[in-house]
């Protein structure tokens, strides 16, 4: 079966003409000259190029671009002896400008194209006849060397062999895995921290973001596939109109991204925590603190620059992927799948999405090119040469002719993070909920780990893009349920059991006492009030006002705590389960309320 499938994969490959790259070194004449290498395509049966760039011949290379060299009177007096003539592309085919190039004298033939390059191609009694190498270079590249080198230039032709793994995997199997890694257990913990201390005094705008959670349902899952078949399809058909808003969404998404990941660590710092002073602008009237304006203007600028300089290869990869990774932490606490069930309905689906669009797809199109791999990758024809953002990319550390002309970075797209990541997180959620210690979270996150680097083996031998959740999905699906099945677990961890919704674990509820229920109907009182951040001058007061009110309240009731007979020091655990049953007795915890709630008016009066 397995045979099968590999010829079917490989059947429509071994009919087309033999395409490889290489590379042309070019050199000045002048000693001590620099050199550079560009990408050639050639065919290997009409003749084969060294390895190695020590054993190709340097040659003079006699440029002829005023002519298509279709007729003996394209050839130069004393025609090409012991050199490489570069001729145009047009009006003949390869055969008959390489065979006249042969019967002259030359020891190789370069041709240049101004549209997409295309492999060389003859037929075999051709093939037979000539033994020189022909290879094509593009329009622009032959600018570059007149531009670089001029007139007076030597070249040589070679095809170095292809690495069998390019070191920057490393890199990307570290962002990769450490974004799943945090990712999940930051998600996880903000949820159950959402669930279990609601009796916590929150600032509000954590709190606006603590409601953006959105629990993924089976609906949801079907619509979110139906849309990216769709855009998927657009893209492949319509990619020079829809790359631009793509890239405009991806612009604006980020930065929401990136403000979401740094905003904990920049509340921290002691400047900035003033507010604006009054005003009428829409936004502003708010008067938000200095501190979130000052990090979403730097959020914006960050985006705004990778936008311009988006194509600029040496760095703007950078930028890109802090982008991406902002975004794709952002995404996974954002993003909430509730149940297992849910894990396995979004995997399974966007598994067989995935492999469709990579492996099936190119039977189904008219140039036999998967649609996953040519929008991912950008069209070669594509007239905008703009690329999609969404994707994580490294450039290749390995010099070689895929890195130079085809592939020069190696990606991994979002959707290989942000799906095993949902199942991450939904783990730890999970290992919090029953009192584990990581177990689920730590088996998915290594499961998650080897399921990429067996994508990375397959890359490696098969030398074609890999559907990555074709190995991503069993690794961590199959793991987390194995864990489960072994633990005894597996009705809760299907259908998440005791932590949807508002279901708190007895275990971690606080101890009822005068102070949580004078704090929490204070709290109550304040999350109704408008004015309760402050926005205005008599909201700033009323917040001073609360302030002096909770203050002594806390300070008097720790008091009451501590002076009640009968009750040690180490029994006024918050536990409740430590707390002995005389000591939560009716009439003492209303006398403590009593006083607590003369306080309080005391206070407020």
């Amino acid at each position: 079966m397995n045979s099968l499938v590999f010829l079917l994969i490989w059947a429509p490959v071994v009919s087309q003409v033999l395409c490889e790259y290489g590379m042309v070194h070019i050199t000045s004449d002048k000693s001590g000259g620099s050199a550079k290498d560009y990408c050639i395509l050639f065919n290997s049966e009409w003749a084969h190029l060294p390895h190695d760039l020590t054993k190709a011949a340097l040659l003079h290379l006699h440029d002829q671009t005023t002519s298509v060299l279709c007729s003996i009177a394209d050839v130069p007096e004393g025609g090409f002896s012991n050199s490489i003539p570069m001729v145009m592309r047009g009006n003949c085919t390869f055969y008959e400008k390489v065979r006249l190039a042969q019967i002259n004298g030359a020891r190789g033939l370069l041709i240049v194209s101004q549209d997409r390059l295309v492999p060389p191609g003859g037929n075999r009694s051709q093939y037979e006849e000539i033994d020189i190498p022909v290879a094509l270079l593009s329009y622009s590249d032959m600018m570059d060397i007149r531009k670089t080198f001029g007139q007076s230039v030597k070249v040589a032709m070679y095809a170095p062999n292809e690495p069998v793994v390019d070191y920057n995997m490393v890199i990307i199997f570290v962002m990769a895995v450490g974004t799943v890694a945090i990712g999940g257990y930051w998600a996880g913990s903000r949820d159950v921290k959402k669930t279990y201390m609601k009796h916590k005094r929150d600032d509000g705008a954590d709190k606006t973001q603590d409601n953006e959670i959105v629990d993924v349902t089976p609906i949801m899952i079907c619509v979110f596939v139906v849309m990216c078949c769709s855009m998927l399809v657009l893209l492949f058909n319509f990619y020079d109109h829809l790359v631009y808003i793509i890239i405009g969404i991806f612009c604006l998404a980020a930065s929401i991204g990136l403000y979401s990941c740094l905003s904990p660590f920049v509340r921290r710092i002691p400047c900035g925590k003033c507010r604006i002073p009054d005003n009428n602008l829409p936004y502003f009237r708010n008067r938000p603190h200095v501190w979130k304006i000052l990090l979403a203007s730097f959020c914006v600028a960050v985006s705004v620059t990778w936008g311009v300089f988006r194509n600029e290869d040496q760095w703007a990869w950078i930028l890109q992927d802090i982008l991406g990774i902002a975004f794709c932490l952002y995404m996974l606490k954002t993003i909430r799948l509730p149940t297992f069930k849910a894990c396995t309905l979004l995997l399974f689906v966007l598994f067989v999405y995935d492999v469709f669009f990579v492996f099936i797809t190119p039977f189904l199109t008219k140039n036999g090119e998967s649609v996953m791999v040519e929008v991912a990758a950008g069209p070669s024809d594509s007239s905008s040469q703009e690329k999609l953002p969404m994707v994580l990319k490294v450039p290749r550390l390995n010099s070689s002719p895929l890195a130079l002309c085809d592939r020069p970075f190696s990606l991994l797209g979002f959707g290989d993070i942000l799906v095993p990541g949902l199942l991450v997180a939904y783990c730890h959620r999970f290992d919090i909920q029953i009192q584990s210690s990581r177990i689920y979270f730590l088996a998915c996150t290594v499961a998650y780990g080897i399921g990429l680097l067996v994508t990375f083996v397959a890359l490696a031998f098969m030398q074609r893009g890999q559907p990555a959740l074709l190995y991503l999905v069993p690794c961590t699906l199959l793991t987390s349920l194995a864990v489960a099945l072994w633990r005894k677990e597996l009705p809760m961890f299907w259908t998440g059991s005791g932590f949807v919704k508002d279901l708190p674990n007895p275990n971690l509820v606080l101890a009822p006492s005068g102070l949580d229920v004078c704090l929490g109907q204070h709290n109550e009182t304040n999350e109704n009030d408008p004015n309760q951040d402050g926005y205005t001058a008599a909201g700033q007061e009323q917040a001073d006002l609360d302030k002096a009110t909770v203050e002594p309240l806390e300070e008097q009731l720790c008091l009451d705590t501590e002076k009640t007979p009968g009750k040690p020091e180490e029994d006024l655990s918050h536990g409740s389960e430590n707390l002995p049953e005389t000591q939560l007795s009716p009439n003492e915890d209303s006398t403590i309320f009593d006083n607590s709630k003369k306080l309080l008016d005391q206070n407020v009066e």
